[in-house]
């Protein structure tokens, strides 16, 4: 998983590289953990477009990250959906809870 730090914009993008399992889940919850509380942003993005599988570990991994950043006051967005992963998170109900991010240039 690579991350970015826009400081003019506040803005800290997620972008995952590996497929979401309860294998990797722990590196990416204790890196976004990690890098959320070190900058303090706005908003975060977690960019799917490199995602090509995610089970539920994803899920809770996603809501536990959505309510670190509402504790500090960001807003968290996800971003590039593959039509698996979107199907998955529709079937959750996150996006009726979590937005998908539309303005995505700098990433």
């Amino acid at each position: 998983m690579e991350s970015k730090f826009y400081e003019e914009d506040k803005l800290l993008i997620f972008k995952i590289t590996d497929e979401i399992d309860d294998c990797s889940v722990q590196k990416i919850r204790r890196k976004a953990d990690y890098e959320i509380e070190r900058y303090m942003p706005k908003r975060v993005i977690f960019d799917f477009d490199c995602v090509t599988f995610m089970d539920s570990a994803g899920i809770g991994m996603i809501i536990g990250r959505y309510k670190f950043a509402n504790m500090i006051g960001a807003r968290l967005e996800v971003s590039n959906l593959s039509a698996s992963v979107k199907r998955i998170f529709e079937m959750s109900g996150i996006l009726k809870l979590i937005p998908q991010a539309q303005d995505m240039q700098k990433a």
